[in-house]
């Protein structure tokens, strides 16, 4: 089963979308009752929220944006 990718960064955005792992405030709350099938899909789609969301850093305080 893949591992929670829970990095103990937890900050949600106006989104609900955590700032540390990428997943939705649902994604996270399902995650322990999802098969492995559903989260591949999550993992897949918290990455590319990662990186379509261009953000600071907060494990970084002096991180900025990428512009």
């Amino acid at each position: 089963m893949p591992a929670s990718p829970c990095n103990r960064i937890c900050c949600l955005n106006h989104c609900d979308v955590c700032l540390g792992c990428g997943r939705t405030l649902q994604e996270i709350k399902d995650w322990h009752t999802a098969d492995k099938k559903q989260k591949l899909e999550i993992l897949q789609q918290a990455q590319q929220r990662l990186i379509a969301q261009p953000q600071f850093d907060i494990r970084h305080p002096e991180a900025t944006p990428s512009e």
